[in-house]
């Protein structure tokens, strides 16, 4: 069966922004993140993706927490962050798979002692 793929052009327009886009993306895709991780990986500068994590957490979408020196933000529990999570992971699945390979997988751990 062939693997369907779809356009972000819709969904870049959908939510306003392409800033949003992305940082809603990611947050989909990965569970969690950081602003400065958002912007590197998306290649954006940081202040706005800042800015958007501030607005989503406003209204409720999104929940942040402090590790360490560190702000992740998560999904939040009410039933529109819910159902928005579920139709962007839908979402990711169908992004080309060059697309999500550079985005969304990345390195979780720090490499074993002494390899070069």
């Amino acid at each position: 069966m062939t693997r369907i793929e779809i356009s972000e052009e819709p969904l870049r327009h959908l939510f306003g922004s392409v800033t949003a886009y992305h940082t809603l993306m990611y947050l989909a895709a990965c569970g969690r993140g950081y602003a400065a991780e958002i912007a590197r990986v998306h290649e954006q500068a940081l202040a706005p993706v800042q800015r958007q994590l501030r607005k989503f957490e406003g209204v409720g979408l999104i929940v942040s927490r402090m590790e360490g020196n560190t702000r992740f933000y998560y999904w939040g529990r009410g039933p529109i962050a819910s159902a928005l999570e579920k139709f962007l992971l839908e979402m990711v699945d169908l992004l080309p798979e060059a697309t999500y390979a550079r985005r969304y997988v990345t390195r979780r751990r720090p490499r074993r002692q002494g390899k070069a």
